[in-house]
């Protein structure tokens, strides 16, 4: 199934941003995502994982809604959609990568820190996009400065959030969800403990919701 960036946006308040140690972790922290309420992920190509873990998660859970995070390239990009991403993140947009994007039937997260880079992709068509570093290029009230400027544009920052400070964005009018890795701590991860996983992502869309 083929969703819209804003599909994928509006389905949680919250997309946990995964990055994976191992290929068998995959379908296992994605299941306890979604148990918990936090059924769209974003996993980064950061590690060897991440492509393959993509591909398993798209494969045996067709209840979540997978995307790649991290992607950089288009060669990237091309990867992970046929793999089974359903999205697609990038930290940044270079010229290169924008074009790709634009020509790709998926949705498409693009990144960007600045206005003028909010402006540059929303002259492309790109009214969601996402906000990163959001706690170093200016958190919340950079992205309140911009709701009345630049109203048409939608954001899911990401970098620094964590369930304290989460509310602080989503109260504001251009914030349709945020990114964190807040659900998925390192240490439940490597050790498994998916129990801990399900509880944090459960948290996360009560308290958020």
């Amino acid at each position: 199934m083929t969703m819209t960036t804003h599909e994928v946006m509006t389905t949680a308040p919250v997309i946990p941003v995964v990055t994976l140690n191992s290929v068998e972790e995959a379908v296992p922290l994605a299941r306890a995502l979604a148990l918990g309420g936090l059924s769209v992920i974003e996993v980064t190509l950061r590690t060897e994982a991440g492509l393959p873990g993509i591909a398993a998660i798209a494969r045996e859970l067709p209840e979540v809604i997978v995307g790649a995070g991290t992607v950089l390239t288009p060669e990237q990009a091309n990867e992970c959609r046929d793999a089974g991403s359903q999205f697609l993140v990038s930290p940044g947009t270079t010229e290169t990568l924008m074009a790709h994007f634009m020509s790709m039937d998926i949705g498409i997260l693009p990144g960007a820190a600045t206005s003028s880079e909010v402006m540059r992709l929303r002259e492309c068509g790109f009214y969601r996009q996402k906000f990163f570093p959001a706690g170093a290029a200016g958190g919340a009230s950079m992205l309140k400065s911009w709701s009345a400027p630049i109203a048409d544009v939608a954001f899911c920052p990401t970098g620094g959030i964590s369930l304290e400070n989460a509310k602080t964005y989503l109260d504001l009018p251009n914030v349709l969800c945020v990114g964190g890795s807040w659900v998925t701590p390192s240490d439940a991860v490597k050790e498994g403990d998916w129990a801990q996983i399900e509880r944090l992502a459960r948290d996360a869309r009560e308290a958020l919701t």
